[in-house]
């Protein structure tokens, strides 16, 4: 009972102080808001409704439960521009890519300058050939760069999709506690998490799928698909609150990094590796038992 009268006392007091007090409203409304939204989450998985219409809802309803890091492109995936490159190889580099904007880099993919812009590329590089006649040559690609946005990996969905808002931008790159980047994040990335997959015709489709089912209804599964998708695409509900991609789940599980040809059980399916490259399972087949 004295124990209990102590934390009173020390939370009236708490409540005293204007900072204080204001942080424990914030969490309270915080915490409010959470019910509610699992209540609406229980109610909207329970009820009669359109698959696409459910994963858009929980979609929405989970952007301020989940942060940055679970769905941003790790940085194995970025594409950047050496800033010591010639000019001509940074312009096929530019013309050749699939992306609008890349990261600068010089020594070390750690060391990033800055964030080029195709479209700012292409009004220098016709600025120095036909305005000045300066010549290719003259392109100095970090003067082109704009300032690099960074951003923490355990920013929440909802608030870094606020702040691209508020910035006018959409395009951040992930950081760790340490400062070493992480990937890379952008609006569409947040924007599919609600709506799905969002292709156009400069996106790269992979030359083997990220989900195929096999004859003997198996399922191929790329190592790096996010279990987030994967439940979304197939209505599963395996856990992801100890890894962000199929192939992090099989490590965790299995707590070692597997060999092709294994096969391990849990959470109702059968996981087996079939495509290891160094370190990473960039292939497996999945079958519900």
């Amino acid at each position: 009972m004295t124990g209990f009268l102590l934390l009173v006392a020390l939370i009236a007091l708490a409540l005293t102080i204007p900072p204080v007090r204001h942080r424990l409203i914030t969490l309270a409304r915080r915490f409010d808001r959470r019910d509610k939204a699992d209540a609406l989450r229980s109610d909207i998985l329970g009820g009669p409704m359109l698959k696409e219409n459910r994963d858009r809802l929980i979609g929405a309803l989970d952007l301020d439960q989940r942060t940055v890091d679970e769905i941003m492109r790790h940085r194995r995936q970025i594409e950047m521009i050496d800033a010591g490159s010639t000019p001509d190889a940074i312009l096929t580099q530019i013309l050749a890519s699939p992306h609008t904007r890349l990261p600068v880099f010089r020594d070390s993919d750690e060391n990033i300058l800055g964030v080029v812009h195709a479209k700012d590329v292409l009004r220098e590089v016709d600025r120095l050939v036909r305005g000045e006649g300066e010549g290719l040559a003259a392109l100095d690609i970090v003067k082109v760069a704009m300032k690099p946005y960074f951003v923490p990996e355990t920013t929440a969905l909802d608030e870094q999709m606020r702040q691209f808002l508020k910035r006018r931008t959409h395009f951040a790159l992930v950081v760790d506690e340490y400062g070493a980047l992480q990937g890379l994040i952008t609006l569409e990335d947040i924007l599919e998490e609600i709506v799905g997959e969002i292709n156009d015709e400069f996106d790269v489709t992979p030359k083997g799928s990220t989900l195929t089912r096999t004859e003997t209804g198996d399922y191929l599964v790329d190592g790096a698909m996010t279990i987030r998708d994967l439940n979304r695409a197939l209505d599963w509900r395996l856990p992801d609150e100890e890894a962000n991609t199929v192939a992090g789940l099989v490590i965790h599980e299995a707590q070692s990094i597997p060999n092709e040809g294994q096969a391990f059980s849990f959470h109702g399916f059968r996981f087996e590796v079939v495509q290891r490259r160094e370190n990473r399972l960039s292939r497996l087949r999945i079958r519900p038992l």
